[in-house]
């Protein structure tokens, strides 16, 4: 198993964000993390690429346990990630935000920067412009080039179609699948989780820190509750049914933890 992750709590201060998530992510799948806001997604993500310390469990990558090892450490090793909300750097150019991506390597980077052209070539064009003046899908291209210069085993995707047109949102997610035709390992956290569970492999269903399924991805779209829950069907019960979650919720722990990770997922979604 190339990513493996067992077991993990996240808090934030005394809050829980992540309750003993585990998840796997097998050489050349695609992997999608579903769930409404304040599931844990994005601080699962976070974990992973070291940028949140673990309060208990593991992340193991490529055979080697990595809970400890710092997060450009990790680059290094392997794992790239496109952050939620893009990240670029407003004042530099595309080529110059393409080649911050590889700033850990010593080797050069001329090929993945070729790459990253051609597999956007509207990058290609707008290479000297400035990127914050650039629109949605084409600041969303680049996040996604600019951790594809690091050459990772594994690319971690934070909400890649937030915001954008529905166009683009088709554009971006064909890219995915290119991307990982031509060999790296996805990790796709989504909102549009019937685009999502299209081109995944494999999904797990996210509540208040905990996976509450885990299945191939077309078993999920034709889920019943899955569709009720986040594929625009009738509205239903949550996954975990009557659920603890609401118990624990009215008690208030469950609910401050899902305010916290909201704000790290992003509230304006």
């Amino acid at each position: 198993m190339l990513l493996e992750i067992d077991d993990i709590h996240v808090h934030y201060g005394k809050i829980a964000a992540l309750k003993g998530i585990s998840v796997s992510v097998d050489q050349g799948e695609i992997v999608t993390l579903i769930g409404a806001n304040g599931a844990g997604k994005t601080t699962t993500l976070k974990t992973i690429s070291g940028l949140r310390n673990l309060s208990s469990g593991a992340v193991r990558f490529d055979g080697k346990d990595i809970s400890r090892m710092p997060g450009h450490k990790r680059v290094l090793a392997g794992i790239g990630q496109a952050p939620e909300g893009r990240g670029i750097f407003p004042g530099m150019t595309v080529e110059e935000n393409l080649l911050m991506g590889a700033y850990a390597r010593k080797d050069s980077a001329a090929k993945e920067l070729a790459e990253a052209y051609e597999l956007f070539p509207r990058l290609a064009e707008r290479r000297s412009q400035a990127g914050g003046t650039m629109s949605g899908g084409e600041q969303q291209m680049l996040a996604i080039g600019r951790a594809l210069m690091a050459k990772p085993k594994v690319l971690l995707l934070d909400e890649p179609s937030m915001g954008l047109a529905p166009m683009l949102v088709q554009q971006i997610f064909s890219i995915i699948v290119e991307i990982n035709r031509r060999g790296t390992t996805v990790l796709l956290v989504e909102q549009n989780a019937q685009q999502a569970l299209q081109i995944a492999h494999r999904a797990y269903v996210l509540e208040t820190g905990r996976v509450v399924k885990a299945a191939p991805a077309g078993e999920l779209l034709d889920d019943p509750q899955v569709r009720a829950a986040y594929l625009g069907g009738a509205s239903g019960d949550d996954l975990t049914g009557a659920s603890d979650v609401q118990s624990v919720d009215a008690a208030g722990t469950s609910g401050t933890a899902e305010a916290a990770d909201d704000s790290e997922e992003g509230t304006s979604r």
